[in-house]
């Protein structure tokens, strides 16, 4: 296996020279790490995979794999496998001989590849599928081949292209399950792009998290979650999604919402600003005596949980709340609390303010 290195890489189109679609990306994937590229579509995440893998020429920096410098290396001589989103298999061929296909291309002799077929197949538990055509599999077995046939080469590096879009959700759920246990099972380099934060959040060592501007935030799922560095990162990473409301810092560096003074207080003093305020729907809680007060306009009920949304006065966004049990009826009046410790709060740039510790004393305080 092998690290892998990109350094000031960007990328342009012919006649955009003015126009980077990707500029000055700049982090290390190291060996046998799980890395995960997310972003909404059009940010470039697939077309950097797409670089790495040697299939888009890089137009600024350079890419190093394993310390080797790849920019003029072509994709056969990368050593990498990539799974991609519409499985690329041959509808004519067997099972087997798709997942042989690449190391017949090699050459590899005859007696070796059934034995490295057969154990992949093993790995993959689908030994019963061997003789079978592509059309006659679901497509969760479609995806097993071709991730069968990326991991018979042994390569030093996998690159996963949205592999799991085209699946209903339990089949996604599976998958996900099967993509972590051979990252376990394999101890090998990958790199996944995806546009869902739940696959990204499930898989990762870390994530790199792209936006319209490039590279948002770099980081482990759960650093990404408790520390998001911007509104935008913050916004994209968690489910549901967090609840982002207008509030202001006081000259004495207290956070309001609307009327209510919330438990967190600005790094220093100064003059009155303006912020965003970001609560996740978890996050806040049903109390009788908050200070939080509105009226319950819909219930999600999902189950074991439910999402309640709450209009409050003087804000023009709902909150959403998640309710352990049974949620409030529709249409009743209801008071929550944010947890201590628990606000997220933005400057007028989107940037994150880091707060000083909670004043426990001042949570819930309506002027």
């Amino acid at each position: 296996m092998a690290a892998i290195a990109l350094q000031g890489v960007g990328k342009t189109y012919p006649g955009k020279e003015a126009q980077y679609i990707l500029r000055d990306i700049d982090f290390t994937i190291e060996d046998g790490e799980f890395v995960v590229l997310v972003g909404p579509s059009g940010c470039g995440k697939s077309t950097l995979l797409r670089m790495i893998a040697g299939l888009e020429e890089i137009s600024a920096g350079e890419i190093r794999i394993g310390g080797e410098r790849v920019n003029d290396t072509p994709p056969s001589k990368r050593g990498l496998s990539m799974v991609f989103q519409s499985y690329a298999l041959y509808a004519h061929m067997t099972v087997f001989e798709n997942i042989a296909f690449g190391l017949r291309l090699a050459r590899v002799p005859k007696a070796e590849i059934k034995t490295a077929v057969q154990s992949v197949a093993k790995m993959l538990q689908m030994e019963h599928l061997l003789e079978r055509r592509p059309p006659q599999l679901s497509g969760g077995q479609r995806q097993r081949v071709a991730i069968g046939r990326a991991i018979v080469r042994k390569p030093r590096a996998f690159l996963f292209d949205e592999p799991l879009s085209n699946l209903d959700a339990a089949l996604r759920a599976d998958m996900r399950v099967e993509i972590a246990r051979l990252h376990q099972q394999l101890g090998a380099t990958m790199v996944y792009v995806t546009h869902d934060q739940v696959e990204a959040m499930t898989l990762a060592d870390r994530i790199v998290v792209l936006g319209p501007s490039g590279v948002q935030q770099i980081g482990a799922p759960m650093h990404l979650y408790d520390q998001p560095a911007n509104v935008f990162v913050a916004g994209f990473i968690g489910s549901p999604r967090m609840n982002m409301l207008p509030g202001r810092i006081d000259a004495s560096g207290q956070l309001w919402l609307g009327a209510v003074r919330l438990g967190w207080r600005a790094p220093a003093a100064g003059p009155q600003a303006d912020v965003t305020v970001g609560i996740r729907p978890e996050h806040l809680a049903a109390d009788s005596g908050g200070a939080i007060e509105g009226t319950v306009l819909l219930v999600e009920r999902l189950g074991a949980e439910s999402y309640v949304h709450v209009q409050v006065a003087g804000l023009d966004k709902s909150l959403m709340v998640v309710v352990q049990g049974e949620p409030p009826a529709s249409g009743a009046t209801w008071r929550v609390s944010p947890m201590v410790g628990r606000l997220h709060v933005f400057n007028q740039d989107g940037a994150r303010v880091d707060a000083r510790a909670p004043d426990i004393n001042a949570v819930s305080e309506v002027a």
